[in-house]
C-alpha cells in the first residue's frame, strides 16, 4: 500500500510539472506581457518596455522565471500579479471556495437525479419509464452547457426572475449554475450506470443469487449494484475533475467570482503568475481527485489489492 501510495504520488508530481512546464512555456509565447501594461494608453517607448520587462522578471531567460515559480510553490507563494501587484494566493484563496462550491452542488445534483433514474432504467428495461429516461438523457447531453446556462438565465433569471441571473449572492445564486452543470453530468452518469447495471445483471454470480431465493432488492442492492460502483466512481471521479478544472465557460455566464473566470481575466490581461497559479492548484485538484478515487476501489472490490 505505501509503494502504491508513493508511486501515485510521484506521478502526480510529475504530471503537475509537466502541467505547469507547459504553461509557462506556452504562456512565453503568447505575446508580451510589458505591452499590455499601456493598453489603453499611447505607445510605449522601447526604454519604457525595458523597464517593465526588469520590474517583472520577464528579461531573464525562461527556464530561470520557471524555476522562480516553482522555488516559489514550495514556500507557499504564488508570485504577485501583473495587475495592481496583488498576492496570487490571495486571488486563489477568495476564488478557490467558490468554484469548489459549485462544482460540489452539481456533482450532488447529478448523484441525486442519476442513481435512482440509472437503476430504475436497467432493471425496467424496454419499459416506458427506461424510454423516457433514455430519450432525455440524450436531450441533456447533446445541449451545450453555455447554450443551457444562457437559456436558464433568460428564462428563470431576467423574464420570471425567480432566481439571480449572475453573480455570487448566497444560495439561490448556486441553483442555476449547478443546475447547468450538473444537467449534462446527470445524463452521462444515467447512461453508463444503466449499462453498467444491464451487464452485471447478465452474469452468472448473479443468476446464482437470485437461484438460492434471494429477494431481488437484495440481489439488486448488495450484489450487482456493488459491483457497479467501480466503473461508476471513475466515471464520477473523473467527472468532478472536469468540473473543477472545466466551468471557465459556465463562470463566465454567470460572472460566477471561481477560478474559471480569474483565469478568463488573466488571460486577457496576459497576467503570467495569476495564470500560472490558478493553472497549478487546478491541476494539483484534478490529480488528488484521481488519486482519491483510486484508492476508494478498494473498499467497494475487497479482491482490488493496491499492493
Amino acid at each position: 500500500m505505501a509503494r502504491y501510495l508513493a508511486a501515485q504520488v510521484f506521478q502526480a508530481i510529475l504530471v503537475v510539472l509537466f502541467v505547469t512546464l507547459v504553461v509557462a512555456v506556452m504562456l512565453r509565447f503568447s505575446g508580451d506581457p510589458a505591452v499590455a501594461q499601456f493598453q489603453g494608453a499611447s505607445a510605449p517607448t522601447a526604454e519604457q518596455l525595458q523597464q517593465i520587462r526588469q520590474a517583472l522578471g520577464l528579461d531573464q531567460p525562461v527556464w530561470l522565471q520557471y524555476l522562480h515559480f516553482l522555488g516559489g510553490i514550495l514556500r507557499g507563494d504564488f508570485g504577485t500579479s501583473f495587475r495592481g501587484g496583488t498576492p496570487v494566493g490571495s486571488l486563489i484563496t477568495h476564488a478557490l471556495p467558490p468554484t469548489l462550491l459549485l462544482a460540489f452542488c452539481s456533482l450532488l445534483l447529478s448523484l441525486v437525479i442519476s442513481l435512482p433514474l440509472g437503476v430504475y432504467a436497467a432493471v425496467h428495461k424496454g419499459s416506458w419509464g427506461d424510454q423516457v429516461i433514455r430519450f432525455l438523457t440524450l436531450l441533456g447531453l447533446s445541449f451545450p452547457n453555455f447554450w443551457l446556462g444562457i437559456m436558464l438565465v433568460l428564462i428563470f433569471g431576467v423574464t420570471l426572475r425567480w432566481l439571480p441571473p449572475s453573480g455570487y449572492e448566497g444560495g439561490a445564486s448556486l441553483v442555476l449554475p449547478s443546475v447547468t452543470l450538473g444537467l449534462i453530468l446527470t445524463s452521462a452518469t444515467v447512461r453508463l450506470l444503466r449499462a453498467s447495471l444491464l451487464d452485471v445483471l447478465k452474469t452468472q454470480y448473479v443468476t446464482v443469487a437470485r437461484s438460492k431465493g434471494l429477494a431481488e432488492r437484495r440481489v439488486l442492492y448488495k450484489h450487482a449494484l456493488r459491483n457497479t460502483a467501480i466503473p461508476v466512481i471513475t466515471f464520477i471521479g473523473l467527472q468532478f475533475g472536469g468540473l473543477v478544472g472545466g466551468v471557465v465557460v459556465v463562470e463566465q455566464v454567470f460572472a460566477w467570482p471561481g477560478m474559471g473566470l480569474l483565469a478568463l481575466q488573466a488571460i486577457s490581461n496576459r497576467d503570467f503568475p495569476v495564470l500560472q497559479g490558478a493553472v497549478t492548484v487546478l491541476a494539483l485538484l484534478v490529480v488528488v481527485i484521481n488519486l482519491l478515487v483510486d484508492l476508494s476501489y478498494g473498499l467497494f472490490d475487497p479482491r482490488i489489492r493496491m499492493d
